[in-house]
């Protein structure tokens, strides 16, 4: 099981995020925050609850995420894994990610008391190192903060760093954006996700850019970004194990991974998701409302049942999204169809257009076919909900096969196929 905390604070929110998190103020430091002490009492209270209803299962990940997470202290970020250590059977060699700001580091202790307290993996949120995109962004930090936070971070002996960069940003070039990576990857972490920028509705950036204040790169230059990208970081030795995830050899997010292996998780805090034995939920959003739900003793609220065609899609959603692809025999096993055989127009298309290929028993999309991987993956949903009109078998406990890198096939150009 992996279990994921939403702690939902920050310094100020930024121009393109939707998540659920409340701007603590740039002077106003966490533990005289009343909304924090709260967050905490309330999450301990919760933790409580599934201690009694899942106690010493064995849990592989745990991540914080946000928000910005480092805005714990580390004390306290202590109290919480001890606590979880006392309910769950934490894995000896289990992974502890925590995601972490660059301007929630610089010139302190952190890094050496989060190492302390068991946090193993950092996950740092650069975005970008140019100032000008990051007051686009409405980043707090500066691009020198991300440079002192990773330092600061390697000399309190963190041996597994990640970073977050966004690409397509507003005026952003395709050099642009190949420098950035270049920079990084001077400052060798040993894992790199690039996200597209997406405009969520409601954000500072998506009005910005509905006004015209600023204009997204052109589609074409969208493509180039993502597939020049990823093949320079191959060629660096960070290989893509997912579509907007790269590492170097043995330092996959193995947190990310089991997500895309379906494997359950549970999820605390307020608008945290969790999926067990079949059966999804998700908390409130609002602190004040989970808080009143935890305080009754209330968990999981309204689930929903995973039935065996929604985990079928979910599988071929997840499964595409890794660099391995889909299993044809998984597909089989959950269905009883071959997967060949119900997309066979589909396959063809996808195959003469460079978008998949398929081999030893898997199917996989190419870096072309990443870059409009929703619309085939829309496609195939369809599809297979028309295909698959019979009952399918029951769902049953099944081992998930752990992903392996394997070297990217050629690039191609993106050619959507033919109706």
């Amino acid at each position: 099981m992996l279990i994921y905390i939403h702690v939902p604070f920050c310094r100020q929110r930024c121009h393109y995020c939707a998540f659920q998190a409340q701007a603590l103020g740039r002077d106003v430091e966490p533990v005289s925050s009343q909304a924090m002490r709260d967050y905490v009492d309330t999450l301990l209270m919760e933790l409580a609850i599934w201690g009694d209803r899942l106690a010493g299962r064995r849990v592989e990940t745990i991540f914080f995420g946000g928000g910005t997470p480092s805005l714990l202290p580390p004390k306290i970020v202590g109290i919480i894994l001890d606590r979880l250590h006392k309910i769950f059977t934490i894995e000896d060699n289990a992974e502890i990610s925590l995601e972490a700001n660059p301007e929630s580091l610089k010139g302190t202790l952190l890094p050496s008391q989060y190492l302390a307290c068991g946090i193993n993996r950092l996950s740092l949120g650069l975005q970008s190192l140019d100032g000008d995109m990051l007051r686009v962004l409405g980043r707090v930090h500066k691009a020198q903060d991300s440079l002192n936070s990773l330092l600061a971070a390697r000399e309190a002996g963190f041996v597994n760093i990640g970073v977050d960069l966004m690409w397509g940003l507003p005026g952003q070039s395709v050099r642009h954006w190949l420098q950035s990576l270049k920079d990084v990857v001077r400052l060798a972490p040993e894992h790199i996700s690039a996200y597209g920028l997406t405009l969520e509705e409601g954000t500072v950036l998506e009005r910005q850019c509905r006004q015209g204040l600023f204009t997204l790169p052109p589609e074409r230059d969208l493509n180039i970004m993502f597939v020049e990208g990823a093949a320079y970081l191959e060629s660096q030795g960070y290989l893509q194990y997912e579509i907007s995830n790269f590492s170097r050899m043995g330092y996959q997010c193995r947190h990310n991974l089991g997500y895309w292996q379906g494997l359950d998780y549970l999820g605390l805090g307020p608008s945290a998701t969790s999926t067990i034995d079949n059966k999804r939920w998700t908390n409130p959003a609002h602190q004040k409302a989970w808080t009143e739900k935890i305080a009754k003793g209330q968990v999981a609220g309204h689930e929903e049942v995973l039935t065996p065609l929604i985990r079928v899609l979910e599988m071929i959603m997840l499964s595409l999204r890794t660099v391995r692809g889909l299993s044809l025999k998984r597909y089989k096993d959950m269905t009883g169809h071959d997967f060949l055989v119900d997309h066979r127009r589909m396959v063809q298309a996808l195959h003469e257009n460079a978008l998949i290929r398929i081999r030893q028993g898997w199917l996989r999309l190419t870096p072309s076919g990443m870059v409009v991987s929703n619309a085939i993956i829309s496609n195939l949903f369809e599809q297979t909900k028309k295909v698959l009109t019979e009952p399918l078998p029951p769902l049953t406990a099944e081992p998930v096969q752990s992903l392996r890198v394997e070297d990217a096939p050629d690039v191609r150009a993106v050619v959507w196929p033919k109706a």
